[in-house]
């Protein structure tokens, strides 16, 4: 009886551990994200421009955080990186995080490689409106004003009309400056399953609509902050 009982049970382990190794892996990656995203919000605190951030983020209805964005090639170039996203509510407290991939491609004589961590600040209703598509793609055609941070954009979120998303970036490599007209930012599906352990939308996820408190140490690091 015990023969025929291990006989049965080894392979259904084995078939166990094949299904679970790649949700396993995925919500490693997952965690590793978040992780990521919070040590790119204590990057931000050492930036010269972190007061010009942490102003314009006590008003933002939304952030993007992309920790590893990584840009490279020769004649042909892209960029991509995974993160997540937050919205803030009326009482300055940050929802739980949904994942988001950012990613472009271009052309020119590119030569070199380049790693960025990103912040993308959601200013306005129209900005968090048009991330909340199931694809949405920067630029100009998109009628959403995106402004880099700097001290010339402070005077420009004080006036009565804000541009849609401000961008703090800090860049490693060859390539001097981020471009993100024509970049595509969409919701990552899989990895919120992963990191939630059961399907979600990303509306779900970022208007609480379900009782769940994870990443907190990320909601720590973004409230103190904000």
């Amino acid at each position: 009886m015990l023969t025929r009982l291990f006989r049965w049970l080894v392979p259904a382990l084995a078939a166990f551990m094949l299904l679970a190794a790649p949700a396993a892996y995925a919500q490693s990656d997952a965690q590793q994200t978040i992780a990521r995203a919070r040590g790119t919000l204590a990057d931000l605190r050492h930036n010269p421009e972190f007061g010009t951030a942490a102003r314009a983020m006590r008003r933002a209805k939304a952030v993007v955080i992309i920790p590893r964005l990584y840009k490279g090639g020769f004649i042909v170039g892209g960029s991509g990186g995974v993160g997540v996203m937050m919205v803030q509510a009326p009482n300055h407290t940050w929802s739980n995080p949904a994942f988001y991939a950012i990613g472009s491609a271009s052309f020119g004589f590119q030569i070199g490689l380049e790693r960025s961590e990103m912040v993308l600040l959601v200013m306005t209703q129209r900005g968090l409106d048009g991330l909340l598509h199931d694809q949405f793609k920067l630029g100009a055609s998109a009628g959403i004003a995106v402004v880099a941070l700097g001290s010339g954009v402070e005077g420009a979120l004080a006036g009565p009309n804000p541009p849609d998303i401000v961008v703090w970036s800090a860049n490693i490599g060859a390539y001097g400056g981020l471009t993100l007209e024509g970049s595509i930012l969409r919701p990552q599906t899989d990895d919120d399953r992963a990191w939630y352990g059961r399907p979600l939308t990303t509306r779900d996820i970022l208007f609480g609509r379900f009782a769940y408190p994870p990443a907190t140490a990320l909601r720590e690091e973004i409230e103190s902050i904000g």
